[in-house]
Parts: C-alpha cells; structure tokens; sequence
C-alpha cells in the first residue's frame, strides 16, 4: 500500500481501464473520474475475462485485477476490490462479499445469509447480534510495465433489515453509515459518492497520483 511520504509514480494519460465486471462500480469509478477530464472503459467492454481473486486480501485482489487489466488492454488500469465487514462474525463476508452471493450474484440471498449468520447464537457470546459493520475499498493502479499503486478507504455504521432502497448495489440496502439514518440503497447516488469507502480511497489515489482537477 502506498503510504505517507513515498513516493508515488503519477497518472500521465487521458484513459482509463477500469477493471471491473461489475457495472456499479464501473459507473462509480467512472463519475469519480470525469472531473480529471478522463475517459473510462471497462474491462467487460474490452472483452477482458475476469482474473480469479486468489489474494488473501483486498489489496491483493486489487492489485491482481489491475495488472491483468493494465497487461491485457496496454493501458493504464483501475481495480477496486472491495466489500463488507461484519466484526461479530469475524470480519465476513469480507474478501469473499461477491462470492457470498453466488455464481448469480443474488444479493439478496447474501444480505439473508448476513442476518441468519448474526442471529445463530452458536458461537457465544454478547455479539451474536451487534450489528456494527464497515466497507472497504482498496483502489489499485497499474501501469503496463508492471508499476502499481495502492490506496485503502473505510466507511463505519451498521447494518439493518430489512433491506431498504434500490439505488445502489451490492449490500447497500443493509448498510447505513454513521450520522446518517438511510441506507446507501437509498441514497442519492452523488451523496453516498461523497461518503463511502470508494471515494476515501479515490481522495487518496487522487492526491499522490493526479494532477489537481482544473
């Protein structure tokens, strides 16, 4: 992860792959760099498969998915490997939230498997059903020859059922972040954009990486 003080190698180009199959984050990604005056594509819409996520964190996942991007189209790539964790069962769904909703991606089905999993009483003690939680987002950039840098952002609440809102994706029904009574599914897009855990990390890639918006 790139951290404080080092040095970070700048963003000197005017397109972006932004390596997700994922249509929520692409259009995400996409809005956060329009003011840069940057043009998007998706991995998806360059025929790119999908890399399998075998890191054991989110930033190795982010990293693996930016430098297949980057190798496979000859551009310059943005990866999010992101999720959802839940502190009373031991940090999952964690690196494994898509994958908890299966090949269909029915999250609905995943938010069920949260609330079921905080409400078995068999592993003991008073946090069975505490329902703090936090995403977060590690946004890897690669260049072709193999460069890469990192950037981790968090944002803290809690979760409640049933699921309200459908303006987000992915666990966003569920969530609701600190000091704010809706959920991100029911957010404006642009008010959970100025909030969330991909937007902290965004600030931060933006800051080492790019130049200041015009």
């Amino acid at each position: 992860m790139s951290g404080a003080g080092s040095m970070t190698r700048r963003f000197d180009g005017t397109r972006l792959v932004v390596a997700s199959h994922n249509p929520g984050k692409v259009r995400e990604i996409a809005d956060l760099v329009r003011p840069y005056g940057i043009d998007t594509v998706s991995a998806g819409a360059l025929g790119l498969p999908e890399p399998e996520e075998t890191g054991a964190t989110f930033a190795e996942n982010a990293e693996l998915k930016a430098r297949a991007a980057a190798t496979g189209a000859g551009l310059i790539a943005l990866a999010d490997d992101s999720g959802l964790v839940v502190p009373a069962l031991d940090g999952a769904p964690g690196i494994y939230s898509a994958r908890w909703a299966g090949p269909d991606k029915d999250f609905g089905h995943a938010m069920e498997r949260i609330r079921d999993a905080l409400n078995d009483g068999d592993n003991g003690g008073d946090n069975d059903c505490d329902p703090a939680a936090y995403f977060v987002c590690v946004l890897t950039l690669a260049w072709p020859d193999g460069h890469v840098e990192s950037f981790e952002g968090r944002v803290y609440g809690h979760l409640e059922w049933p699921p309200r809102g459908d303006r987000g994706f992915g666990y966003d029904p569920i969530f609701v972040p600190d000091g704010h009574t809706a959920t991100f599914g029911q957010m404006d897009p642009a008010d959970k954009l100025a909030i969330n855990h991909r937007a902290a990390a965004f600030r931060q890639l933006i800051d080492a990486c790019f130049a200041p918006a015009p």
